[in-house]
């Protein structure tokens, strides 16, 4: 079996340009930051869910829920959400990932009712000439 994970180069470079929109949109309403954070978490596994990449799936989610803590925390002189009120967020707001493509094997089984066109005798008569 051939493995399909994801790179680290792009794992990385994501969370970079994660990073940087999350400080771009800091001061919004975590409404607005928990759909853009959504659809980011929601998009990834939907692109990178092949089987036996749960792990790197998951490492993503956790990574985006610690850069949201960390710039929610910078928001404010405050101390910023505890991490009971993350949990509650993460719930809410971020997805878990799933797999969403499953193996080749699987995919590629093709069923017909019946008798297959190509298995006809009538097909066969017609190539022969």
């Amino acid at each position: 079996m051939v493995l399909r994970l994801t790179s680290a180069k792009r794992l990385r470079a994501k969370l970079q340009a994660v990073k940087l929109e999350l400080r771009r949109r800091m001061h919004h309403p975590i409404l607005q930051q928990g759909q853009y954070l959504r659809a980011v978490v929601a998009g990834h596994g939907r692109y990178f869910g092949v089987p036996c990449n749960g792990a790197r799936l998951r490492a993503f989610r956790h990574q985006v829920v610690g850069l949201w803590h960390r710039t929610l925390c910078r928001r404010s002189q405050n101390r910023g959400p505890t991490w009971r009120r993350m949990y509650r967020l993460m719930a809410h707001w971020i997805p878990t990932p799933n797999i969403c493509h499953p193996y080749p094997s699987q995919r590629l089984i093709v069923t017909t009712q019946g008798r297959s066109v190509c298995g006809s005798s009538a097909r066969t008569d017609l190539w022969r000439g």
